[in-house]
């Protein structure tokens, strides 16, 4: 363990909400699409650069949280990391991508797009109030506050 948890927590929280950010771009972006602002080429476009950054971040967030040995934590985490691998392995290879402006009308894949992001959404703000809730209580686990001279009176100025 190189962190302490309090760091850990808090690199987790950071991560966490640079991750719901990202997932509001998405949500933004796909119900753009969706009203016409943008045409398919641009938004599918505009998603696929943070298809893999999303998840390099998740997979570090669960390599820390498997290195300082907070089991429980990596097997919560373990199935957004499945599937967000499943969904970049179930790529074909003739698509640009996860998004792809040529299939993204086809059977519904906006509204399947659309879902999962809500569904990632809803999962990383339970995650982000569970790693603001650690990180308190690995704060306030400690005693900061010296208090054996608490009953001591300063006369000296």
């Amino acid at each position: 363990m190189f962190l302490s948890d309090s760091l850990l927590f808090s690199f987790c929280l950071a991560g966490t909400g640079a991750l719901l950010f990202l997932l509001i771009y998405f949500i933004i972006t796909l119900s753009d699409l969706e009203c016409d602002y943008l045409n398919a080429q641009e938004c599918c476009s505009r998603l696929n650069v943070w298809v893999h950054p999303r998840i390099y971040a998740h997979v570090f967030l669960n390599v820390l949280l498997l290195i300082h040995g907070h089991w429980i934590l990596v097997l919560f985490n373990l199935p957004m990391t499945i599937w967000l691998a499943l969904e970049i392995a179930s790529v074909p290879k003739s698509n640009l991508g996860v998004h792809d402006p040529t299939e993204i009308y086809n059977k519904g894949q906006l509204k399947l797009h659309m879902k999962n992001c809500m569904i990632r959404f809803g999962y990383y703000l339970i995650f982000f109030f569970a790693y603001l809730y650690c990180m308190i209580s690995s704060l306030l686990e400690g005693d900061p506050i010296n208090r054996k001279d608490e009953g001591k009176i300063i006369d000296s100025i």
